[in-house]
């Protein structure tokens, strides 16, 4: 695998550690204490290779991951969302916009590869770090 293959390896492991730390934090009450050893033993893993650290910025990019999850559970907001059945139906209020939580999901995941690539260049502060 080439080194640039690598790098997008060790955003992404990072990207997805990053996400696990910040599903565990929300779901502290119920699955959170379960998800927690995951992030740590991803976080014991990538730690440990010597191309990991330079691609840390994936934790930049985790932010978005929660943001796109509230966009789908919002998919058919805003406002009230009503459904019915042979049995009833139900209505789901105060649903948030999606698209504000997918613009802000896509900002967040393209500032962090936005520094990954930056970074990687040669170009920003902290490049010298070893390659």
């Amino acid at each position: 695998m080439t080194s640039s293959g690598r790098d997008w390896l060790f955003f992404t492991g990072w990207l997805l550690t990053g996400s696990g730390y910040l599903l565990a934090l929300l779901t502290v009450l119920s699955i959170g204490i379960f998800v927690l050893p995951v992030a740590l033993i991803a976080t014991a893993v990538l730690v440990t290779r010597r191309a990991a650290p330079r691609c840390m910025l994936g934790l930049v990019s985790s932010a978005s991951l929660p943001l796109f999850l509230l966009t789908y559970v919002n998919r058919n907001g805003p406002g009230t969302y009503c459904t019915t059945s042979a049995g009833g139906g139900s209505c789901t209020e105060g649903l948030l916009d999606p698209w504000i939580l997918l613009a802000f999901g896509v900002a967040v995941l393209a500032a962090g590869i936005a520094l990954f690539l930056f970074r990687r260049t040669g170009s920003g502060p902290g490049s010298a770090i070893t390659r």
